[in-house]
């Protein structure tokens, strides 16, 4: 009834259940026996204590001979070596525990190297006059090129100017006017006419009264005569968009739209006040009031209360009263403001005040860490609003403290955000509707070439005047102009250390670019004339314009300082040593000099795309006043003759200034005055090196135009009349003459011919 079975494996045919025993076969089924198929058994496969390494690594099978199958097939060397290690468990821990404490000793030596790096890359990027430069681990012989101090505003209170703003080369220039024409110039005779020099404050209220508390009240309302009416707000607004939007690029002009829409909650009562709105307004009508030509037939050079550059001071005001209320918990609006601000003053001549202003956006931006990198959750417009708000500010305060001679404030070793992004996803995510230029060029590619080119300027800049107290210790003279030899290493530093804006030049897309004539190049100095196009947008024209002007003004800025007047010393005294690369800086400060006046005298002549662009006129004047102190230095150089004609043509830029503002014409006076000097020097080196006295006794021209003059006083001495202004972009005040003053004696030998 029961039937015992033996334990085999299954056979390997599988149909059917089977035993097999000692090679006898049992069926389970009640198939015949002779139908099952015999397979005898496997055999069972050999262990392996321990693989070799090739074969742990690569994850193979190994075997116990030596050398292994796999390694003598792959001709690998085979080894156990270090089979037996970690091969306890409280071994593996003490090697994770080792592991991670050498991991941490190497993330403290990168961050000790970083910090090490980081001081090194700040040290590197101050000023070298700065106070912060100095340690108390500097040797004492340590030279530094000192700055001056001088009135830039009505109050007559002194503040500094360092050696690389146009303020210096004007004290320089006028020291040596003083001893060559045998008259003392104060500065008041240099100053020229502004709003900062007439008035206390942007409020223009008389001197007098404005001492009075209850004249400067912040928070006085605008009057209904001040205020502008709903339809001319939106008329100045437009105007924002059509100028300076394109190239500052600080606000998002859908999200300013809706605000302002949002503003007018009630229909027919006044909107609600907004400091973002009216600094916008301030700034359009300061431009476009500047824009147009006044209706007299020719504008004084008298500054009043109407002039342009002060328009729209009271919007401005309400804008400050109105900020003061969030400067403990700014936002991005805040920030916005106060950049804005800052350009509003500058156009204005209050040069200080938006160069405090200047700092206080500084800590803005920084309260709201606008330096470190987005986080990548935020959304991509955003990020990059952010990024082009924080490398806008980052621009307008290097390129303000390239210009006064003054430390900066941001620093690249504390700037953690990278330059915004230009293309074309980007472009269309910023809020305005532009066409693209090209496959990888978009209307934001000029705000991050200009950012580009800026810091390529900011880092030769910083590097030259690191490098002042390398060259220059002091043993002959008070600066650097009284030991030449040290002089022309000076020079040969910069002239490899600025051709890093060469390289810049190169990157520029063709889009940026604006054509010349006969083949001429763009940011070259051939002086070839440009092509205007007569159906490209006005945004692009000008985004051209001022990139390429831009480029010329900063590079004649790191020249401008080898323009080397020469020594009124007697014809006895030997002659000073060459200094061919100085010359040659010389030249090039000059030849973007005349870059800038030949370029700003075609677009006024020919187009309005720069008529009221009041940094334009600032840069002009800043090459105006370079042109006339070269001519004063080198009177017998191959470039005299062509840099006496592009003084001519600076005059006739700022008569058309002239047209609408008055610093126009104080510009212009100043250059026919200093135009008059030189051929008046010119006039009598004819008879070889002499007194300037003795000059004028034997009947020099005399020009008389107003205030700016030169005069034959009955001590038969020539005075002068030189007004000159400062602004916060590239101009600056005159200065005063304690520092460079130097002993009168006779006429410098290089005056002995007479100009070509």
């Amino acid at each position: 009834m029961f039937t015992t079975f033996v334990g085999v494996p299954p056979s390997a045919t599988g149909g059917t259940k089977e035993k097999i025993t000692g090679g006898t076969l049992i069926s389970l089924s009640s198939e015949p026996p002779e139908t099952s198929v015999y397979t005898p058994p496997k055999p069972k496969r050999l262990q392996v204590t321990r693989a070799c390494a090739w074969c742990r690594t690569h994850r193979v099978k190994c075997d116990n001979q030596i050398p292994c199958r796999n390694c003598h097939s792959r001709g690998w060397k085979c080894s156990n070596k270090g089979s037996d290690e970690l091969q306890k468990l409280a071994e593996a821990y003490r090697e994770i525990d080792r592991l991670k404490q050498q991991v941490n000793e190497l993330d403290k030596q990168l961050k000790e190297e970083r910090d090490v790096t980081n001081a090194e890359r700040l040290r590197s990027m101050t000023p070298i006059s700065s106070p912060s430069a100095s340690t108390a681990s500097e040797p004492a012989s340590r030279k530094t090129w000192d700055g001056v101090h001088a009135s830039a505003a009505y109050s007559g209170q002194k503040t500094y100017y360092g050696p690389s703003s146009l303020f210096y080369f004007i004290g320089r220039m006028s020291t040596y006017l003083t001893s060559v024409l045998q008259s003392l110039h104060l500065d008041e005779q240099m100053e020229l006419n502004s709003v900062a020099k007439s008035f206390l404050t942007p409020n223009c209220n008389n001197p007098l009264e404005a001492q009075e508390p209850s004249s400067q009240e912040p928070s006085k309302s605008m009057s209904s005569g001040e205020s502008l009416t709903p339809t001319q707000e939106e008329y100045f607004l437009n105007l924002f968009w059509q100028s300076y939007h394109s190239s500052l690029l600080v606000l998002d002009e859908q999200d300013f739209k809706e605000h302002y829409k949002s503003l007018w909650a009630t229909p027919g009562k006044p909107r609600k006040p907004s400091a973002l709105v009216d600094i916008v307004i301030a700034m359009s009508m300061q431009y476009g009031l500047a824009s147009i030509p006044r209706t007299n037939s020719r504008v004084s050079s008298k500054v009043d209360a109407d002039d342009p550059t002060i328009a729209g001071r009271w919007y401005y005001r309400r804008c400050q009263s109105l900020l003061s209320s969030e400067l403990e918990s700014p936002t991005i609006s805040t920030l916005q403001c106060q950049v804005l601000i800052v350009i509003w003053l500058c156009c204005a001549s209050f040069q200080n005040m938006a160069h405090c202003n200047l700092a206080l956006a500084v800590r803005t931006a920084q309260m709201l860490g606008l330096h470190a990198e987005p986080p990548e959750t935020m959304p991509l417009a955003e990020k990059e609003m952010r990024k082009r708000l924080y490398w806008s500010l980052y621009a307008v305060e290097s390129k303000t403290c390239m210009k006064l001679g003054r430390p900066f404030s941001l620093d690249l070793s504390t700037t953690l955000c990278s330059l915004p992004s230009d293309d074309h996803t980007v472009s269309m995510l910023a809020g305005s509707s532009f066409a693209p230029l090209g496959e990888n060029v978009t209307w934001l590619s000029y705000n991050l070439y200009n950012t580009k080119l800026i810091l390529a300027a900011r880092t030769v800049h910083t590097m030259l005047y690191d490098k002042y107290s390398d060259v220059y210790n002091g043993d002959k003279g008070s600066t650097i102009y009284d030991d030449l030899e040290a002089l022309e290493r000076y020079a040969d530093f910069l002239a490899i250390s600025v051709k890093a804006l060469d390289v810049w030049v190169q990157t520029v897309p063709d889009a940026l670019k604006t054509k010349r004539e006969n083949d001429g190049v763009a940011f070259s100095t051939d002086l070839s004339p440009l092509i205007v196009e007569r159906f490209a947008p006005l945004w692009l024209q000008r985004q051209r314009l001022l990139l390429e002007l831009l480029y010329h003004n900063l590079t004649m800025n790191l020249y401008r300082p080898f323009v080397t007047f020469p020594s009124a010393s007697s014809s006895s005294s030997p002659p000073p040593p060459p200094t061919p690369v100085t010359q040659s800086n010389a030249d090039s400060a000059v030849s973007h000099g005349m870059a800038i006046s030949h370029i700003m005298y075609q677009i006024l002549s020919e187009t309005d795309i720069l008529h009221g662009w009041h940094e334009a006129f600032q840069w002009q004047w800043n090459a105006a006043l370079t042109l006339a102190g070269y001519l004063f230095a080198y009177p017998s150089s191959s470039y005299t003759s062509t840099v006496r004609k592009a003084v001519d043509r600076t005059i006739e830029v700022f008569d058309i200034f002239g047209r609408s503002f008055a610093a126009g014409n104080s510009a212009a006076a100043v250059m026919r005055d200093l135009a008059a000097k030189v051929d008046f020097l010119a006039s009598i080196a004819g008879n070889g090196p002499m007194h300037a006295s003795d000059a004028v006794a034997a009947g020099p021209p005399i020009l008389d135009e107003s205030r700016n003059t030169i005069l034959i006083n009955e001590d038969n001495t020539a005075t002068t009349n030189v007004p000159t202004m400062d602004m916060a972009f590239s101009v600056d005040w005159s200065e005063s003459l304690g520092t460079h003053w130097a002993d009168i004696g006779n006429m410098p030998d290089n005056w002995g011919q007479v100009l070509g």
